[in-house]
């Protein structure tokens, strides 16, 4: 068994060159068009009519391979066990089996399944960011298909969307102009601000301080946290979470962060190679001397922060609105009845400037996007249950559930019932919507800016919006390009070193056990990984975008 698992694993670090081959238990595919970059323009012809909008998959019987999110997991064991779920299934006449790796697992069990070549008939992953060589390659490889012509015939309210919306059409297909999955979608700007940093108000009203807006203001209340109310770790966040960590509010002040960005001359570049890193270091390391930082920063998990922000060894964070925000402040307030947490806008070093770094999570980033592979023998009936979501109908049940269950149309408003709101069960309201949706966390649909308008319940999670959105990020985020399958191969070796190298000494500088005199030898030795062609494929790949 050992020597099957290492010869697995030695496939999937080679899974460049693989291509799927449905062997085995592993369903056939409608065409072979879809290995070696051939045409798959053959695996929806000779069909019938076009779909009519909102027509459902209506028989079938697929698999499917997804995470299984953490509002989920503490109450159900597989997402098909959901009333989320039971409906979808319902509405659509379809069964589906869901599949999810072990927590905290999902890419090397996505290696192992794409190595074994038995392939389930929708995945759904961050094609773009964590298939090497993107979405291009994966359809090259023969492990999805190009959606196009499957679109055109199969998929009449994604194609109505795509039309309505330019935009989020040019950032949902690859260079070569294929589409390549279903997206998940942020159906309003205001959903794209999800994360930022937050603190004990109550401490400030106590303490006479006002919320923090520079990097001195942030000094003086984190040290007044320390020295008046006890906490041994002011400032604390969840250093494992990857995606927390490039959110850095302190590097964001220096107007750099730890990865690609795009500068105020419209060419990319890496942060954390850049003076204004050194400067966020120099920072960083200054506080963790202070003990202003958590002393236990990088072995930091959600358990771990969660408690010291709702027993008072803490009094900052950065996180969600919903999962960190109102869910710390509902379970302090059980002992601490006056525990309040506010947000607090990203910070510059001069007061009165207007931060020109935050947090922007583009309308799609790829993540949560649902493919169609090889594997699958009924791509028509695959395309119809997935492109349910977005038609009205299918809107409706991603982001509120079930009509009379878990939300009620209320003056055209779909209002959530008690169920979701004061659950019977005692779950918290994440929990419970996630049961009945998708709506709280992401998929493949368009999220609905009126679902978060009750999610947020606490008028300091309302306020999230506009103080984390009150930055010019838009201009500096990396639109989803997608490099070329030679571009991304070369891209991926390079940074997969650079990435291990800036992490491991951007901890070194942080703790002081690299001296920051040896920043100047950290950039070079970035350079000598190849930084600088990694950064000249990001600009060739964001021309193309520009062009699309």
């Amino acid at each position: 068994m050992k020597k099957k698992t290492l010869a697995l694993l030695m496939a999937a670090a080679t899974l460049l060159s693989v291509t799927a081959g449905c062997n085995g238990g592993g369903k056939e595919t409608e065409t072979s068009g879809a290995s070696s970059g051939a045409d798959t323009s053959q695996a929806v012809e000779n069909v019938t009519p076009e779909a009519e909008m909102e027509n459902p998959a209506d028989g079938g019987s697929f698999t499917y391979w997804c995470e299984l999110n953490t509002a989920v997991s503490p109450n159900f064991s597989n997402l098909g066990e959901t009333p989320f779920a039971k409906n979808w299934m319902e509405k659509t006449g379809t069964q589906i089996e869901f599949l999810h790796p072990p927590t905290g697992q999902m890419k090397e069990q996505f290696s192992l399944i794409i190595a074994d070549g038995n392939l389930p008939d929708l995945m759904e992953y961050n094609w773009i960011v964590d298939y090497p060589g993107g979405p291009e390659k994966a359809i090259k490889d023969g492990v999805i298909i190009p959606l196009n012509d499957v679109f055109e015939k199969y998929c009449p309210n994604i194609t109505k969307y795509l039309e309505e919306h330019p935009e989020i059409d040019k950032m949902i297909k690859t260079d070569e102009g294929n589409y390549y999955a279903f997206p998940f979608i942020r159906g309003d700007q205001r959903l794209c601000y999800t994360i930022g940093l937050m603190l004990r108000g109550d401490w400030l009203e106590e303490l006479g301080l006002e919320v923090p807006e520079t990097i001195d203001e942030w000094h003086t209340v984190l040290t007044a946290f320390k020295e008046k109310k006890g906490a041994t770790a002011p400032y604390t966040f969840e250093y494992t979470n990857q995606m927390l960590l490039p959110a850095d509010p302190f590097a964001f002040a220096y107007k750099t962060c730890r990865s690609f960005y795009i500068g105020d001359d419209g060419m990319v570049h890496f942060g954390a190679a850049e003076p204004g890193y050194k400067e966020y270091l120099t920072l960083m390391k200054q506080w963790y001397e202070e003990g202003l930082i958590d002393p236990d920063l990088p072995t930091m998990g959600f358990d771990q922060v969660s408690s010291k922000m709702t027993n008072g060894a803490s009094g900052a964070s950065i996180g969600w609105a919903g999962g960190r925000l109102g869910a710390w402040t509902t379970a302090a307030q059980v002992n601490t009845p006056e525990y309040k947490l506010v947000p607090a806008p990203y910070p510059t070093v001069n007061k009165g400037d207007f931060p020109e770094f935050g947090d922007f999570d583009s309308p799609y980033t790829g993540r949560a996007s649902v493919a169609i592979t090889t594997c699958c023998k009924d791509i028509e009936r695959a395309a119809k249950l997935m492109d349910y979501a977005y038609g009205e109908e299918g809107h409706l049940a991603f982001n509120f559930g079930v009509e009379g269950e878990s939300y009620e149309m209320v003056d055209g408003y779909p209002t959530y019932t008690k169920k979701i709101m004061e659950s019977p069960e005692g779950w918290p309201i994440a929990q419970a919507m996630a049961a009945y949706i998708r709506g709280n966390y992401n998929g493949p649909f368009v999220q609905d800016l009126r679902y978060v308008e009750q999610y947020y319940v606490l008028d300091e999670q309302k306020q999230t919006p506009e103080v984390w959105g009150a930055t010019n990020a838009i201009k500096h985020v990396m639109p989803p390009v997608t490099p070329t399958a030679e571009e991304s191969k070369e891209f991926s070796s390079l940074m997969n070193e650079i990435n291990t190298y800036r992490d491991e000494m951007t901890l070194k500088f942080i703790l002081g056990t690299s001296e920051l005199d040896d920043f100047d030898m950290y950039v070079e030795n970035l350079k000598s990984m190849g930084l600088e062609r990694a950064i000249e494929i990001q600009n060739e790949a964001l021309k193309r975008y520009q062009a699309r």
